[in-house]
């Protein structure tokens, strides 16, 4: 029942980078379609930190995931909870429901399917 050390390190360095994009990132294409494309990357690496079978359709269902989150975006969830002042529920949930975001994330689990096929 042991951590993936692996890919506990690979989340920490994407965990890295996020936080860099998010504070010192100045250009746009950076911030707004790279970080969404590594935020999947960065769900991807925590699961494999706890589970170590393989789930073959884990990019999937993490996209799944992440449209589900972009439509509660688009429904304003963190307004309907009442959340709107909490800062952390506003990065987490998101605030705005952008189709290209959606986008982005399919970049990210593709490249995370096809990833875990050549290894």
């Amino acid at each position: 029942m042991g951590l993936n050390i692996k890919y506990l390190y690979a989340f920490i360095v994407v965990l890295a980078i996020e936080a860099i994009i998010a504070l010192f990132a100045m250009e746009h294409f950076i911030r707004a379609y790279l970080g969404d494309v590594l935020v999947v990357v960065l769900i991807y690496t925590f699961i494999k930190i706890f589970v170590k079978r393989d789930i073959k359709l884990l990019p999937l269902y993490i996209f799944l995931f992440a449209v589900l989150v972009e439509i509660g975006q688009y429904f304003h969830l963190v307004d309907l909870l009442g959340l709107s002042d909490n800062k952390v529920a506003t990065v987490v949930l998101g605030t705005s429901f952008d189709l290209k975001d959606i986008l982005c994330y399919f970049v990210g689990c593709m490249a995370i399917w096809l990833f875990e096929r050549t290894h």
